[in-house]
């Protein structure tokens, strides 16, 4: 009985094994390849997109603080007027 490193497999028959092996890893590559480059493009899509979330953030950061100065000026100015309210109040009231 004679017996070799291949089993009871002949070279031919493990060859084209390794061949058909290959094949499925080189395809196996080049799926993993395009998922790569997927994943990069939607990487820069995502950096893109929280860059323009940034700016709108400090946009929107600027908008708020000037919306505080507007209110502190109304109240402000509606404080003046129950001031001039009272005031004129008092001259009818005197009259």
């Amino acid at each position: 009985m004679s017996s070799n490193s291949y089993g009871k497999r002949s070279l031919k028959e493990f060859t084209r094994e390794l061949l058909d092996a290959n094949k499925e890893l080189a395809f196996q590559n080049e799926e993993k390849d395009k998922r790569a480059a997927e994943l990069i493009l939607a990487n820069k899509e995502v950096a893109y997109q929280n860059e323009e979330k940034d700016k709108r953030a400090a946009e929107l950061l600027i908008a708020n603080k000037e919306l505080v100065f507007q209110n502190e000026e109304k109240e402000k100015r509606a404080m003046d007027l129950v001031i001039v309210n009272k005031d004129l109040f008092i001259e009818q009231v005197t009259l």
